[in-house]
């Protein structure tokens, strides 16, 4: 008797109450839940097939909840679990290299990821004193870039401009040109072909970048709450490396087709339309996407999260109301130009309408000192050039200013998938300050610039060693002399 005393005493009632709710609509990524009543905003919820969803309207009959994944065999009737958590993506460095979709799930075909921890895809902004001033310059290894728009580590630079006039290329050349410089890569597809997308990775791969990049792809087939949760996934994986000290480039591509994809979600939700037709809250929708970017503190490890989002214009409308949301919240904008672009000028910078609020604080000391004038002279040049075609009679001094503009475009000029290391740069722009490329005629630039590095390399390679190590220009005279030992032999 005693046995069953002890037994009947040492049992526990051992229950879990667990809210249902049941599904009453079903369609385009959204589905109409009622019996969630404990429910809260951006909540995981998780559907009869396993599907996720996120709790996204609360209203007081039912919930709006957005789908993550297919929803073809989701039915009115289905039961929807609460979780009591909010979306989670797998972090750390078994990232590294893959593709994955917008819930960090690998679809590259490589298999699992050996990932332990996981962070919350939506998280806060670190605060002001978090922060410190963007100081340390991420090369681009593009000349217009780095000299007229220079990017610093934990900046947020704008790539804007209409469809097809390089803003891809622009950020793919970046990520290749952080090749052994310990920054770890993060392209974010939204919305594109799926052609388009294995075209990119196929030039990482070729050019080595798959060791420090990840791909994450929501395609232009996926439902839009994947469109919509693509790019705060992937802030989360970089978040985990910025956080643990680590230096770390971010590609939105682009946040346009986000926004689409949002205000889709809100029309389906029954959310009152705005401008445009997209919802009230379309601004915090990358606002608190790209204030995640930043360059901690010291006392945080001095980790950085550097953003470059991407948006598409019509007809280079940049006042139309999404761009001008993004441009505010960033700290400067490369404005790629049609006409430049059909023009053979590529990168296709706008040198007026581009500007980078960091400033010379995200340039070394050498680029700085080459590059001082560089952005007045080109839109004089431009200024002139518009006037100079009315009129055959120019002053010598007006032609001279003719002559070195055409020359600074074309010095520009740069091949796509082409990155150049900074001292190559500084070298060729110290050289074109210096009117050392002003009787070189305009068909024969880029046979002067590819020889020149090459005789720099051969010859003077110490002067290159100087740039790349100090940051700051070698002795000018004798810099100088080798550049005209070089012109002296060029024919």
């Amino acid at each position: 008797m005693s046995d069953i005393s002890k037994k009947v005493s040492a049992f526990e009632k051992r229950y879990a109450v667990e809210q249902v709710g049941e599904v009453t609509y079903i369609g385009d990524g959204i589905a109409k839940v009622v019996g969630l009543t404990d429910v809260m905003s951006g909540e995981l919820v998780i559907f009869n097939n396993g599907t996720k969803g996120m709790a996204q309207n609360l209203e007081t009959e039912q919930v709006g909840v957005i789908i993550f994944g297919k929803y073809d065999d989701i039915h009115v009737g289905d039961l929807v679990r609460q979780t009591g958590r909010i979306l989670e993506v797998p972090v750390g460095d078994g990232m590294i290299g893959r593709v994955v979709n917008a819930l960090g799930e690998p679809i590259d075909g490589l298999g699992q990821i050996k990932s332990d921890r996981t962070r919350p895809v939506e998280h806060a902004a670190p605060g002001i004193m978090d922060r410190q001033s963007v100081c340390e310059s991420l090369a681009t290894g593009q000349k217009a870039i780095d000299s007229l728009v220079p990017i610093g580590k934990g900046q947020r630079e704008l790539i804007i401009g209409d469809r097809k006039t390089g803003k891809t290329s622009i950020a793919v050349d970046t990520i290749l040109n952080q090749k052994g410089k310990d920054v770890i890569c993060i392209y974010v597809a939204i919305g594109q072909k799926e052609s388009s997308v294995r075209s990119l990775i196929e030039v990482f791969r070729q050019h080595g970048a798959l060791d420090y990049t990840l791909v994450v792809s929501a395609g232009a087939s996926e439902p839009s709450p994947m469109l919509y949760i693509a790019p705060y996934a992937a802030t989360a994986i970089g978040e985990e490396f910025m956080h643990s000290g680590r230096d770390v480039l971010i590609v939105y591509d682009d946040l346009s087709k986000q926004a689409a994809a949002y205000r889709e979600i809100s029309l389906l939700l029954r959310r009152p339309p705005g401008r445009e037709a997209y919802p009230g809250d379309v601004f915090y929708l990358h606002s608190r996407l790209l204030e995640r970017s930043a360059k901690l503190s010291d006392a945080l490890g001095g980790g950085s999260l550097t953003a470059l989002p991407i948006v598409e214009t019509q007809a280079g409308d940049i006042s139309a109301y999404i761009p001008t949301n993004v441009i505010s919240i960033t700290d400067g904008q490369i404005f790629l130009q049609s006409d430049l672009f059909f023009a053979g000028v590529r990168p296709a910078i706008s040198a007026g309408l581009s500007v980078s609020r960091v400033g010379g604080a995200a340039q070394i000391k050498a680029m700085k000192k080459v590059s001082g004038t560089l952005r007045i002279d080109l839109a004089s040049f431009r200024e002139l050039e518009s006037f100079a075609q009315f009129g055959s009679d120019l002053d010598e001094a007006t032609q001279q200013k003719l002559n070195r503009g055409k020359r600074t475009v074309d010095i520009l000029k740069q091949g796509v998938h082409q990155p150049l290391a900074v001292e190559y740069q500084v070298a060729i722009l110290f050289a074109l300050s210096h009117g050392a490329l002003d009787d070189i005629p305009i068909d024969r630039i880029a046979d002067y610039e590819r020889r020149l590095f090459d005789f720099l390399d051969a010859q003077h390679p110490e002067l290159l060693t100087e740039i790349r190590q100090t940051g700051d220009l070698p002795d000018e005279e004798t810099f100088f002399n080798a550049i005209y030992d070089f012109n002296e032999q060029f024919v």
